[in-house]
């Protein structure tokens, strides 16, 4: 460098913390523009990003052996060299791979049943680490199934250290990226902030940020990872339930929601429009809403409960409710086979009454929706039943007082929000007179059709929020993820639903299986077949509709009316096939999982689930909530394409369980969050380190702590807490639409 140069160097602003973090990882030390490409494949462009990219997994060399060393029934770790590697067939459709390992004059066998695929991983003189319990069977020391780490062969790996195992991408190892985040830590985690007092870390006995991210990349025993992790577990549901309770907060301490009591003289007018008795649970939530309208604060309310155990009903009655008192409601679906459903039962349950319908989906245009619009606006329907429609087009609501959300969980965060800000104009309405009997049966009863277009107009006015998903919810995602909610569950079913017979047919039992079917849609019965696919796939080995209604039509079925649905399918072709298959023209179903949710056909008692391994216990439970809704029980067999050990174990599950919660706690155990009601879902930024499934403890302690810090200081306002308020805003200000923290 020139002196020019230093002296141009010098006068420049040494960079400040923030910018030093935001370093481009190809000037990491021993990154450079080669590795950086790679690095950035992996969602790692700065030295940030690079520090908090966490192991996926870790290689525990606390207790390394030699093979001299070994004992029996202890986890230990071996290191050697891949000797020979042997794959032979045990019977049909089993195999047996042998690996053995050297470690000087001595030998160990590696032993894996039944997963031929292994044998591609190894090669002759690979340095190889693997991890398991030891058995001495002939002399020879063998172990099943340890976990494997491919070591570099100039990589130290010393005893008494847990090696870190991160995610990769092709043309990167291990190796490499160990040595790389050695660099970063180094040179960076000494620059980052704490966001918690020091008073905080004490009181929770929480590890500072610097010494946790040293030891949860590089531990140095199984306890020191396990304080690191804490402490990250703890920080990530922590400021998720910091935003949940300061969103809760100012939607409490907003002003305007309509006080909706439900007199005796109302709620007797709108008991009168049932044609059967509720439920205990039915009548419980009903209270707890009831209470919640009675305020002048939006409610917030989650209703689950139960497969069929009758929440459209609920919800009935409290955007009954909103009517008696002169206020529209909206119920959204999040399908337009199930906002016609809806709409249809609407109209039957209220056919005495003169509350007036109107169905907004994006199905029609031109002067239906014109017209529809119009009577919206003018104050002219009470209920508006519909599809993402609502949110997309200009409608504008005279006097909105109620929205219903029906399957919250497959709209985003953004879509509640935008339809809980729809327009109200207090000065319309018709009120009680809209629930009284009609004078002539069908009055008022339109249904109108929108396209969708535009957005809903955001307004002061705060509507009523009912939320509402046929899936039990588990209790550990219900207050972590819902922690901005008031929960309301339904347990308990109506009387004379029927019993469902569930059954894991294997393979060589499907004749048998197909006879049955056969049998029962001769006696006047009808079916459904769901498969997970549509279409083939290049990637994934498992049942699709197209081959799956080839393959019937012209096979098991052939004699029988079959009719096809599937997601893709335009709305009118959905609808047609519905209609179609509720009217006994068809006499069987086959679809994809968008029957899971709302379709109401009593005479379909039969259901096949083909490529079921590929669907989440909660999923099932709502596909085979589809036939029990009639005068006769449902039969319903699940396949399985894949038949390992943990398939048969989840499957079994389902077959021996009718109990929507049970089974929602089994999913999360078996499957994990991200695939039931991950963070994903509700539009909220992924976790890095928490697992909702394991950390329970943890969440429930977040969230009480958060909860009495934001009573304590609601808007996050006092200077200790600056830190922790910056974090929230930019973690989930804009996810949670938080605006500007108090």
């Amino acid at each position: 460098m020139s002196p020019a140069e230093q002296q141009s160097a010098a006068n420049r602003p040494a960079k400040t913390s923030a910018e030093l973090l935001a370093t481009p990882v190809k000037f990491i030390k021993g990154v450079g523009p080669a590795r950086g490409e790679l690095l950035e494949r992996l969602g790692l462009k700065t030295a940030r990003d690079v520090l908090f990219f966490f192991p996926r997994d870790y290689q525990d060399l606390t207790d390394m052996r030699s093979i001299a060393d070994l004992e029996e029934d202890k986890l230990l770790s071996v290191r050697g060299v891949v000797e020979e590697v042997e794959l032979r067939s045990t019977g049909i459709g089993r195999s047996m791979l042998g690996v053995l390992i050297r470690q000087d004059r001595l030998y160990l066998r590696a032993l894996w049943f039944n997963q031929p695929y292994m044998r591609e991983k190894f090669t002759r003189s690979q340095d190889v680490l693997l991890s398991g319990k030891a058995a001495l069977r002939g002399g020879r020391w063998e172990m099943a199934h340890p976990r494997v780490q491919w070591i570099d062969p100039d990589e130290e790996a010393p005893a008494g250290q847990m090696l870190p195992i991160y995610p990769l991408t092709e043309g990167l190892r291990q190796g490499n990226l160990r040595g790389i985040v050695r660099e970063a830590l180094e040179a960076y985690v000494d620059l980052l902030d704490e966001v918690f007092p020091e008073t905080y870390l004490q009181a929770k006995n929480l590890w500072p940020l610097r010494q946790a991210l040293r030891e949860v990349h590089f531990p140095a025993n199984p306890t020191n990872l396990a304080q690191a992790q804490l402490r990250f577990v703890y920080q990530e549901l922590f400021i998720l339930q910091l935003a949940l309770a300061v969103k809760r907060h100012g939607q409490e301490t907003q002003a305007g929601a309509p006080k909706l009591e439900a007199t005796p003289r109302v709620d007797a007018r709108i008991r009168r429009l049932f044609p059967f008795e509720l439920t205990a649970g039915q009548d419980a939530a009903i209270r707890e809403i009831a209470a919640d309208m009675n305020r002048p604060i939006p409610m917030n309310r989650l209703l689950h409960g139960e497969v069929g155990s009758g929440k459209t009903v609920v919800a009935v009655y409290a955007m009954l409710l909103a009517v008696a008192h002169g206020y529209q409601a909206v119920l959204m679906a999040p399908t337009e086979v199930l906002a016609r459903q809806h709409a249809r039962t609407l109209a039957q349950l209220l056919a005495e009454s003169r509350v007036r319908i109107g169905l907004l989906t994006g199905a029609l245009v031109g002067r239906d929706r014109e017209e529809l619009l119009g009577r919206i606006g003018r104050g002219e329907l009470d209920v508006v039943v519909g599809t993402q429609a609502i949110v997309r087009s200009e409608a504008e609501f005279a006097k909105l007082g109620l929205v219903v959300i029906d399957e919250q969980h497959k709209f985003g965060v953004r879509q509640r929000a935008m339809l809980r800000q729809a327009g109200s104009n207090p000065e319309s309405g018709r009120g009680l007179s809209a629930i009284s009997p009609s004078p002539s049966t069908g009055e008022g009863r339109r249904e109108g059709v929108a396209q969708q277009k535009g957005t809903v107009p955001l307004s002061p006015a705060n509507p009523h929020c009912l939320i509402m998903t046929a899936t039990p919810i588990p209790r550990t995602i219900t207050m972590t993820l819902y922690g901005d909610l008031d929960i309301s569950k339904l347990a308990d079913l109506p009387a004379g639903r029927q019993n469902i017979h569930t059954y894991l047919v294997r393979p060589e039992e499907r004749p048998k299986w197909w006879d049955f079917f056969r049998k029962k849609l001769r006696e006047g019965r009808q079916a459904f077949v769901v498969v997970p696919l549509v279409e083939e796939s290049e990637t994934v080995a498992t049942a699709n509709l197209e081959a799956t209604f080839e393959e019937l039509a012209h096979g098991e079925l052939e004699a029988f009316r079959l009719g096809l649905v599937h997601g893709r399918m335009p709305p009118e072709e959905k609808d047609a096939a519905m209609q179609e298959f509720r009217a006994g023209q068809t006499q069987v179903l086959v679809a994809t999982s968008v029957v899971e949710v709302g379709i109401d056909v009593p005479n379909a008692t039969l259901m096949t689930i083909a490529g079921a391994e590929r669907f989440g216990l909660a999923q099932l439970h709502q596909m085979r909530g589809r036939i029990s809704r009639g005068a006769h029980p449902g039969y319903c067999a699940v396949f399985a394409e894949v038949e390992s050990e943990e398939v048969i174990e989840r499957l079994q599950a389902f077959v021996d369980t009718t109990d929507g919660f049970r089974l929602s706690e089994l999913d999360l155990e078996m499957r994990g969050p991200g695939n039931l009601f991950g963070t994903r879902q509700h539009g909220l930024p992924p976790f890095r380190m928490a697992d909702l499934g394991r950390d329970s403890t943890v969440a429930k302690e977040a969230r009480d702590d958060a909860k009495r810090l934001v009573a304590s200081d609601p808007g996050l306002r006092q200077p200790e807490h600056e830190k922790l308020r910056r974090m929230v805003l930019s973690r989930y200000g804009q996810a949670l639409d938080l605006g500007d923290v108090g």
